[in-house]
């Protein structure tokens, strides 16, 4: 034990001794003297940016991670049917949010980036490892901020992974490397806020201007696009990469009934619906479906892009397609299959605060109308407060679990 305190010492020593010098010759481009003269550029507004963008990052990061648990569940995990919007709130507010950060991004990377080109790049092994940080949280911002503005656009032919997949796991990356470069950074970041900011003499445009002009960009860039969330702005969204009116009956579409492969057996008039519990099986074709007692509601669909939109749909309550073979809906789960051969969303579990919940519908029409075979002809399964990728289409099948 008496070894251990010299051992942790020698460590210290060894973690912070300064390295070698590189040659002067080394020192060209932008690593020389004097090679970045803007004297707008400061410890307080690089500090200023990044303060706004962590904020950015945990909004961003807090919601993404609520919409993954959504999606796929823990044991522990439980995601309420009520208030019905509030998916579409947090979403859209994921969505919202990130696209923000492009100018935020944009600023705090012109602020700090001459800090990448410092003399010596490295000067000890303590500093060796936080530059390795900064250069994991630089990759995985960009990683993030352009992939997700890929897939709002949903234009994922420069990306060869399953997008959300890797923007989930890249997700941790950046809020580690981002918590590592907080910790190390924080005494330095506390030191540039307290002091008063110094003024740019002569310039026309000052620190505090740039840093105006960065808020209204990310401002600007909120007004004109989340109109696609926010309906009484939806006259703003001229930068929305989607609008929540156009498509087949007044509601955007992500996935066709051709695209899926399942337009001849959606429109199979041999259709069945398949439901399956405790007390046996039942197939009910569209005549039979429209037998039972319908019930209407008001939701929207809400996609994992950030658009949302409304509709009144009427349907066949699942509860009572449960009740139907035996199935105690207050305590059951379903699950909701598609006609689609395959596609990682064909089918969903619907769990039993969605199953009890008498708005949760196997919809038959939309606003009065037959479903359009893109909204899912014959039967749709629409519930409160779910992202859109998990409001099954095309459904062929209910399969009841548990709750005898």
């Amino acid at each position: 034990m008496t070894g251990r305190p010299a051992v942790l010492r020698r460590l210290a020593r060894w973690w912070s001794t300064p390295l070698p010098t590189p040659p002067t010759a080394l020192r060209r481009g932008p690593m020389r003297a004097g090679a970045f003269p803007s004297r707008l550029r400061s410890t307080r507004l690089t500090s200023q940016l990044g303060v706004a963008l962590g904020v950015a990052f945990a909004v961003c990061f807090l919601t993404g991670l609520l919409s993954h648990l959504i999606q796929h569940p823990p044991g522990w995990f439980r995601w309420p049917a009520r208030p019905v919007g509030l998916y579409r709130f947090t979403q859209g507010l994921h969505v919202a949010t990130g696209l923000a950060t492009v100018p935020l991004l944009g600023g705090k990377l012109w602020s700090a980036y001459p800090h990448l080109f410092a003399w010596p790049p490295v000067r000890s092994v303590a500093h060796a490892l936080d530059r390795a940080s900064v250069g994991v949280l630089v990759a995985a911002a960009l990683f993030q901020v352009v992939g997700g503005v890929l897939n709002v656009s949903r234009w994922y032919a420069p990306m060869p992974f399953f997008f959300t997949a890797g923007h989930y796991w890249v997700a941790w990356l950046a809020v580690g490397a981002l918590l590592v470069h907080v910790g190390v950074r924080l005494p330095t970041v506390r030191g540039a806020l307290a002091r008063p900011a110094a003024g740019t003499p002569g310039r026309r445009l000052t620190r505090r201007g740039l840093l105006g002009g960065v808020a209204a960009a990310a401002g600007l860039v909120t007004l004109t696009t989340v109109g696609q969330t926010v309906r009484p702005l939806a006259g703003l969204a001229v930068l929305a990469p989607r609008r929540p009116d156009v498509g087949p009956q007044g509601l955007p579409v992500n996935r066709t009934a051709d695209g899926a492969g399942v337009r001849a057996r959606a429109l199979d008039p041999s259709y069945r619906l398949a439901v399956v519990g405790p007390a046996g099986r039942a197939d009910l074709d569209l005549a039979a479906l429209h037998a039972l007692a319908q019930h209407t509601a008001d939701l929207p669909i809400a996609c994992v892009e950030g658009w949302s939109a409304g509709g009144r749909w009427t349907g066949v309550r699942l509860r009572d397609l449960v009740a139907l073979v035996g199935g105690d809906p207050d305590r059951a789960s379903v699950l909701v299959e598609s006609l689609e051969i395959a596609g990682r969303y064909r089918a969903s579990t619907v769990a039993p605060a969605h199953v009890r919940d008498p708005l949760t519908l196997i919809a038959l029409r939309l606003d009065g109308e037959p479903l359009h075979p893109d909204h899912g002809y014959p039967a749709r399964l629409i519930a409160p407060n779910r992202p859109g990728v998990l409001q099954t289409k095309w459904v062929g099948s209910i399969t009841v679990r548990g709750g005898r």
